[in-house]
C-alpha cells in the first residue's frame, strides 16, 4: 500500500459519481489504496472507464435501510489489514481535490490524535465533463462548516461540526474509537455518534484547508422527508446512548410540516411524508 494511506468509500448506486471520484483520486498529487464497499449493489465497479484501481468488498444490505456504519467499519478493517496507517473516508458523491489525500496524510501524521475534516463544496447541477474534472474553479465550501483556506489548518474545532462526507484519522485513533456504532442503520445519526465517541476517547478535531472535496449534484429534499423514519429511529438510539437528540433542526422542520410531534423528551411520527 503506497505510503500506508487508504481511501474508504461506501456505495449503493451513484455509479457515475463513483467514476468521477475514481478519476479524481487518480489525478491526485499522492496516491492511496482505495477500498470501495458495496452495500447490496452487485453492479458497483462493473464500469469504471479505466479510472484508478480499487479493491471492492461487499456487505449485504436492504436498499431501504443501508448499513452505513457497518460498511464504513468493513472498509476500515480491510484497509488496515492491507497496511494502512492513515484512513481517509470520502462520500461516494465527492470528487477529491488534487491535494486531498496528501493533505490528510500530512495532517494525520503530524497529529495522529486528531480527527481531521476538509471543506466540501456542493456543486450545482448541469456541469460539463470538463467542469467536473476541474471543480475547484467553483470552490465555495458549505457555509455551515469551517472552511480554512488552502494551506491553512484549524485545530481545536467543535466536535459537533464533524461530518462523514470527508474526514481522516490515524488507524490507532480509529481503533481507540472502535469504529462506527452499527446499531445505526439507514440515514443519520451515526456520524454524530462517532464524533461523541472520539471526543470521549480524548481525540481532538481539526480542519485541513487543502483537503478540499466537491460534492457532485443529486436531487434531494430539504428537509430530507424521505429519511424521516430513519431519522426518528436513529435519533432515538442516539438519545438512548447520549441523552440528547441529534438532527434537531430537521426534526423541528418536520414538526413545522406536521410530520412529527414532540413526545416527552423525544419525537414521534404523526403522518407519512
Amino acid at each position: 500500500m503506497t505510503g500506508g494511506i487508504a481511501v474508504v468509500t461506501i456505495v449503493h448506486g451513484r455509479h457515475d459519481h463513483l467514476r468521477g471520484q475514481l478519476r479524481s483520486l487518480a489525478r491526485g498529487t499522492r496516491r492511496a489504496q482505495h477500498v470501495v464497499v458495496s452495500m447490496g449493489d452487485p453492479e458497483v465497479g462493473k464500469e469504471t472507464d479505466g479510472a484508478g484501481p480499487f479493491e471492492l468488498v461487499a456487505v449485504q444490505a436492504d436498499p431501504a435501510a443501508l448499513p452505513l456504519a457497518a460498511a464504513r467499519n468493513l472498509g476500515a478493517t480491510v484497509a488496515i489489514e492491507r497496511g494502512a496507517e492513515v484512513l481517509v473516508f470520502l462520500d461516494v458523491d465527492c470528487i477529491a481535490g488534487p491535494e486531498l489525500v496528501a493533505s490528510y496524510d500530512d495532517a494525520v501524521r503530524r497529529s495522529p490524535q486528531t480527527v481531521w475534516s476538509g471543506p466540501v463544496t456542493y456543486l450545482p447541477p448541469g456541469l460539463t465533463e470538463g467542469q467536473l474534472e476541474r471543480p475547484w474553479i467553483l470552490d465555495d465550501p458549505h457555509p455551515a462548516r469551517p472552511a480554512p483556506r488552502s494551506g491553512q489548518v484549524l485545530t481545536d474545532a467543535d466536535p459537533a461540526l464533524f461530518w462523514s462526507l470527508s474526514f481522516a484519522l490515524h488507524r490507532d485513533a480509529w481503533t481507540a474509537c472502535g469504529g462506527f456504532c452499527e446499531r445505526y442503520v439507514g440515514y443519520g445519526g451515526e456520524d454524530t455518534d462517532f464524533a461523541r465517541i472520539a471526543q470521549s476517547r480524548g481525540l481532538g478535531f481539526g480542519w485541513v484547508g487543502s483537503a478540499r472535496a466537491y460534492h457532485q449534484y443529486h436531487a434531494t429534499n430539504d428537509p430530507p422527508v424521505q429519511h424521516l423514519a430513519d431519522i426518528l429511529r436513529n435519533g432515538a438510539i442516539f438519545h438512548e446512548r447520549w441523552g440528547d437528540w441529534p438532527m434537531e433542526g430537521w426534526l423541528e422542520e418536520f414538526e413545522d410540516l406536521g410530520l412529527v410531534e414532540r413526545l416527552g423528551q423525544g419525537w414521534r411520527a404523526v403522518s407519512a411524508p
